[in-house]
């Protein structure tokens, strides 16, 4: 008896070499696994296929009426022998192309001639070049239609049964060896001899959200009739695995809530409205219409899940401040999780400035509406953090911004109620979780970010993630103009560059140099993970043509010597030490650095105001995100600001395509959608933080993010009559098996 769980071998036939790269490269490995091989288009069989204009390489798919055949002979050079190649002219509604096969035997040759006679149709797949000003399809895989003796050879499938031959011929996900023919036939095979496939979705909820059921969608997605039915059933398995991730989410989300917070009410307001008092400026009214939402969530018996979202210097490390001291006021300590200690110590020294004399709370002579503020960064020594990891402990600090050094065993809080992470897309799901680990009650979490990455958009929209915006940029803003300068089409521009430079820095200005590495051939931290992906969200290897990526400690010394001789250049770094980093970014912030060559660790927390340009070398080598926090970094004092995205990447290609998308809007979250669409969403429930494979199978976030939000609605509905989901079991064991899975083991954590 053949089921859902039996090997795949079961419906392959005896083709054991295409069945084991079946098994081994796609992953197929039951009947069930071949039956949710989903075609990715379908062709018209009943028509010829339009084809009009065509380039070399292209891959094509067609349906074609076959013409006049003729065998011709010629020598072999590598064997000196006589070979043969059949030529047969392909008649589509459009352009005519010609295939050709090679023979190394008379007898193979008239053989492959008597089945394609003229008249006959079939189904085309190769790739078109050119020979003698024809297009051709060289050894072309075929399927061809109506009776012909079959074809031995492996060159390509006869379908002798015409009723075979469905109207929409499927086109799967393939690997080298395996032609769609063989899948299609192990599919029909499969379906006729298992059993209908269980019903995971509820009568009622399918009724409502107009979703066909599961034996029809399956006959629809392989065997359809017509593209109405192929839209049907692809909507009927989207709606499903939406509607299953949203159950897990859902039934996570009920669980944290009976797990319960601390309600942080801001007890007397005391510290909040002192400080709010001493601010020289007034708050925005996004600022306080985004603060109201985070108070309310704070003041829930359930941990807060908050993403803040704003352009560059819009605010929202005011606003978490302020969320900051509403927990403090309530008794309880806020975290601040930084990505990088030049960001730690900017957020150190600029919340420490904002709260002037509160935040000497506990000190002889601080008042009395105070809080100690404390600073723990990786490069501390163990003495150094003694003292504040004591504090904290004990309670008797109140705040503490730091990098990862917070996620360490040996920092204990004595009741952690907030941690904020700034820039989240720079820590793991894991990193996170360690953090909000270390209180005895869930904390409440705000997340802040001027770009979100994939994964987050995509929690946005499965609404595992409520979602602030500041839209308002504060006084003193002013606007971004970035401009793509392609040195692979146009070399000499690079020298308008660093006019530009010039420029800028005699106005009084200054200026930025961002490189991707440090030195030499060595990849900065994180460089990889902005490659380009190729489809299976592999890094796509740099051309072997292009010139080597520009480093931190070449550029620097280039510039001084050359472009940028006499003008004050210095470097910046990750390797650099603490004590060095913090100097240098103390000269450039006080004016005595004209141009500071960097990698990305400016790429947050720095505010110079008077920075007025950034040069981005190899810009095509950074992510959407990271482009648009650098450019962040310019135009902060009131004077324009110029960016610009120095690439070699070539005409046309998805590298450049991103860059010229970065440089048409500051819009962070039209970015972060761009960057969605380019790079997937990363695991929606797992550990996978952006880009590369998704833990979605058929659901894209953005394209079917209305079905997402039905599937939530209907997720809600049956968890609140039967929480347990005893009345779906089908769908209940789905629902397990999610959480269960790879993905599934991070679920408590994202």
């Amino acid at each position: 008896m053949i089921s859902l769980d039996s090997p795949v071998a079961a419906v392959f036939g005896d083709a054991k070499g295409k069945r084991d790269k079946v098994v081994k490269n796609l992953r197929i490995e039951t009947v069930g696994d071949l039956l949710h091989h989903f075609p990715r288009r379908y062709i018209k069989t009943g028509e010829l296929t339009r084809v009009d204009e065509l380039e070399p390489g292209q891959m094509l798919t067609v349906v074609g009426e076959l013409g006049k055949t003729e065998v011709r002979s010629y020598t072999d050079r590598r064997s000196g022998k006589v070979a043969y190649r059949l030529e047969t002219l392909v008649h589509t509604d459009g352009t005519s192309l010609r295939l050709t096969h090679f023979a190394k035997s008379k007898h193979v040759s008239d053989y492959q001639a008597r089945r394609l006679p003229a008249g006959r149709q079939g189904l085309f797949i190769g790739q078109a070049g050119r020979f003698r000003d024809e297009w051709q399809l060289t050894n072309p895989t075929m399927v061809l239609f109506g009776s012909g003796g079959g074809s031995g050879d492996g060159s390509g499938e006869e379908v002798d049964a015409l009723e075979l031959i469905p109207p929409l011929y499927p086109l799967y996900p393939l690997t080298k060896g395996v032609d769609h023919w063989d899948i299609l036939r192990a599919v029909t095979f499969a379906r006729s001899v298992v059993e209908p496939p269980l019903e995971l979705i509820p009568d009622d909820v399918r009724r409502v959200h107009d979703v066909v059921d599961a034996h029809t969608a399956l006959t629809w997605i392989h065997a359809p009739e017509d593209f109405s039915q192929v839209q049907a059933a692809r909507r009927r398995y989207r709606f499903e695995e939406a509607l299953v991730t949203q159950l897990v989410l859902g039934k996570r989300r009920r669980a944290v809530r009976a797990l319960g917070a601390h309600a942080r009410t801001g007890g007397d307001g005391a510290l909040l409205a002192a400080f709010d008092d001493r601010l020289p400026f007034t708050l925005t009214d996004g600022q306080r219409q985004v603060g109201a939402q985070v108070e309310a969530d704070l003041a829930q018996p359930h941990p807060m899940n908050r993403l803040l979202q704003g352009e560059v210097g819009s605010g929202k490390t005011l606003v978490a401040l302020r969320a900051m001291l509403t927990v403090v006021d309530s008794g309880g300590q806020a975290a601040l999780l930084a990505p990088t200690e030049v960001l730690a110590q900017q957020h150190y020294r600029s919340i420490t400035a904002m709260l002037g004399d509160l935040a000497l709370g506990g000190m002889l002579g601080g008042p009395e509406a105070g809080t100690a503020v404390e600073l723990l960064t990786g490069s501390m020594t163990k003495t150094q953090r003694t003292a504040p990891m004591s504090r904290l402990a004990s309670g008797e600090s109140g705040l503490v911004i730091g990098t990862h050094a917070l996620l360490e065993d040996k920092v204990i809080f004595a009741d952690l109620g907030l941690v904020v992470v700034d820039e989240q897309h720079r820590f793991g799901v894991e990193q996170r979780a360690a953090l909000t680990a270390k209180s005895v009650m869930p904390p409440h979490v705000l997340v802040m970010t001027a770009t979100p990455i994939p994964r987050t958009v995509a929690m946005t929209v499965f609404g595992d993630l409520e979602t602030s915006v500041l839209t308002e940029l504060p006084a003193g803003r002013a606007p971004i103009q970035t401009n793509v300068v392609n040195t692979l089409e146009h070399p000499t521009w690079i020298s308008r560059v660093w006019e530009r430079i010039r420029e800028e820095v005699a106005k009084g200005h200054q200026a930025y140099v961002v490189c991707p590495r440090i030195a030499g051939d060595e990849l900065e931290q994180g460089e990889a993970d902005q490659l380009e992906l190729d489809e299976d969200g592999l890094p796509i290897p740099p051309e072997e043509t292009r010139p080597p990526l520009a480093a931190v400690e070449q550029v620097v010394v280039e510039l001084q010597l050359g472009e940028l001789n006499g003008l004050r250049v210095a470097m910046l770094h990750g390797r650099m030490g603490a004590d060095e980093k913090d100097a240098t970014m103390r000269a450039f912030n006080a004016g005595d650095i004209d141009v500071l060559v960097s990698t990305t660790v400016i790429e947050v927390g720095v505010d110079v105001a008077n920075a007025t340009a950034m040069v981005l070398l190899d810009a095509d080598r950074f992510g959407v995100s990271q482009l648009h926090q650098l450019r962040g970094r310019v135009g902060r004092g009131g004077h324009p600001g110029l960016c610009l995205l120095v690439t070699h990447a070539p005409y046309l290609s998805p590298a450049l395509e991103r860059l010229a998308a970065v440089a048409s809007t500051t819009d962070g979250f039209e970015l972060s959608r761009l960057d969605l669409e380019l790079r997937r969403e990363g695991d929606v429930l797992g550990a996978s933080q952006a880009g590369g494979r998704s833990g979605l199978v058929n659901l894209r976030v953005l394209r079917d993010e209305k079905t997402i939000l039905q599937a939530r609605e209907a997720a809600e509905t049956l968890l609140d009559r039967d929480p347990d989901l005893l009345d779906a079991p089908a769908l209940g064991v789905a629902v397990a098996d999610l959480e269960l899975s790879q993905q599934g083991q991070f679920i408590e954590k994202s």
